[in-house]
């Protein structure tokens, strides 16, 4: 239920009303709560790794209370969770040949709904070799991205194809070699499909014909064009400066297109070196990008005079802050990350200012792992299965949680959706448990008319306990004598209220001797 008036962003957020009327003793009572997000594509719903729920933060000394856990066949693929379905990609054998497949589990039990094969799964060029690297690829890289009844996946040899998320069967696919003249990478692709709108923007790395924009209904071309060779690394949509924008990190560096035509909007040339993995990173009108085997970060400011666009650098790192595959987050001017290059089980979890590049505070042990942005904090997946709750903090490093989830290589980030994380390694699936108990619901505990005439409201836990003073500061009463007016029109109250033998007391001094009276008790986020 939607309170007219309110921004949208506080809509997302968790809120409760009471609404009640005062005539002759009778009232109304109703209450509402928001739901938790989805997560459907990969960094979430709004491609930033953040999440706008809230969560657990004391974890019990055994950890998060698992809701299901299931073996898993190899794959560097996250979760994308939409409808109360769970969506991933692994490897398995089919019928003697090892094939990438999509995978739909319910999100709530990890039973297993449906399995589609989308490509071979072979990964003979590149990889690190070694005790720790990936001998034979270890399975899929991108992640698959939800929209509406549709799923939609991009394997290793670029078949986009777009799937019933009911069954698994194929609406459409595209064999971007075949059509538009796609070569492979060393790697192979890792990037995710990104959809903005009814538009879903890829790489096919085409000659002449690299970045194309397809319709989510039915594959049709919208535009293609540009000649920046693909990467690894997911492109992002970002609206900077009022103008919506698709930024691709390529081979040439960052480039960002206009959604609806393909036109530039700005470039930053950046060097390239053997793969680049990790998202661009878009914080208001600063957009960051790294990269390892020596590359290095940089980031640009992005400035626009009349239609045109200019990407400005403001400070640039060789060889340092490297984040090989692991895109850092921001939160409120720093960026928090995996940084490192070859470092398994030992790359830092870093901190470092985003206008400047310094570095805050760095803390080893983590290795390339994921991390994400929830509830005031940094939610990271290391790459030997410990999911870790830091502050965002950018003054000192504060470990709140860590915990054992996972065996395997986890080489990919977590997913939040509905109060729950759901993670995944090379060998294993779980979902935990770390929703936060809404509080009891409000309730009209009291309402009497007083001596002068005006009425008195007391508020209180439906349940009986005692109203907590923290919650009773966020709550907001309107009034009105007409019920049926917009709420935009009802009245504040204004007089102080108090809080007394665990009621929120306050008075309506206008209401002194009308006949009847609405009021709107509303528990603000």
């Amino acid at each position: 239920m939607k309170r007219p008036g309110r921004s949208d962003f506080q809509r997302c957020l968790e809120w409760r009303w009471l609404i009640f009327g005062m005539a002759a003793g009778w009232f109304l009572a109703a209450a509402a709560s928001a739901f938790g997000a989805e997560w459907p594509q990969f960094r979430g719903p709004t491609h930033n790794g953040v999440s706008a729920e809230k969560i657990l933060i004391n974890w019990p000394s055994e950890g998060p209370r698992r809701v299901w856990k299931k073996a898993l066949t190899d794959g560097f693929s996250s979760f994308a969770i939409s409808q109360g379905k769970a969506y991933t990609l692994v490897k398995r054998s089919i019928g003697g040949q090892n094939k990438e497949v999509c995978v739909a589990w319910q999100a709530d039990t990890g039973q297993e709904l449906w399995s589609r094969p989308i490509g071979e799964a072979r990964y003979d060029t590149g990889g690190d070799e070694g005790a720790t690297g990936n001998r034979g690829g270890d399975g899929p890289r991108s992640t698959p991205t939800v929209r509406g009844s549709y799923v939609f996946v991009l394997s290793a040899y670029l078949v986009l194809e777009c799937l019933d998320a009911a069954t698994g069967q194929v609406i459409w696919s595209k064999d971007l070699r075949v059509e538009y003249g796609g070569r492979v990478i060393s790697w192979q692709n890792a990037a995710s499909p990104l959809i903005d709108g009814d538009l879903i923007f890829v790489n096919g790395n085409g000659s002449g014909q690299t970045l194309l924009a397809l319709r989510t209904t039915d594959g049709s071309l919208v535009w293609k064009g540009h000649n920046d060779k693909m990467t690894q690394a997911t492109p992002v949509a970002a609206t900077i400066l009022g103008v919506r924008q698709i930024i691709f990190f390529a081979q040439s560096g960052l480039v960002s297109v206009a959604p609806q035509t393909g036109a530039v909007l700005w470039r930053y040339t950046f060097r390239y070196s053997t793969a680049t993995g990790a998202s661009p990173v878009v914080a208001g009108d600063i957009v960051y990008c790294s990269a390892g085997y020596g590359v290095g970060a940089g980031a640009v400011r992005i400035t626009k005079a009349g239609d045109t666009f200019t990407a400005t650098q403001i400070w640039r790192k060789p060889n340092e802050l490297m984040n090989h595959w692991s895109t850092p987050v921001h939160h409120e001017g720093y960026l928090y990350g995996l940084y490192g290059h070859g470092e398994y089980g030992s790359a830092p979890l870093k901190c470092v200012e985003l206008a400047t590049g310094t570095e805050m505070w760095s803390e080893p042990g983590f290795g390339p792992g994921g991390a994400l942005v929830v509830d005031g904090h940094i939610l990271v997946l290391n790459d030997h299965g410990e999911l870790v709750l830091v502050k965002a903090d950018p003054s000192a490093y504060t470990e709140v949680a860590r915990y054992q989830a996972l065996t395997g290589k986890c080489w990919n980030a977590p997913a939040i959706s509905d109060g729950r994380i759901y993670a995944r390694s090379t060998k294993e699936g779980v979902c935990l448990d770390v929703s936060v108990q809404p509080p009891a619901p409000l309730r009209l505990q009291s309402a009497l008319r007083k001596s002068d005439g005006c009425f008195q409201l007391g508020i209180g836990n439906s349940d009986g306990s005692a109203l907590e003073s923290g919650r009773a500061a966020k709550l907001e009463i309107l009034a009105t004598t007409d019920f049926k007016i917009s709420l935009t029109n009802w009245t504040r109250l204004t007089s102080p209220g108090a809080l007394s033998n665990g009621l929120w007391w306050v008075d309506d001094p206008a209401s002194s001797n009308l006949p009847q009276r609405f009021f709107i008790v509303i528990e603000n986020p």
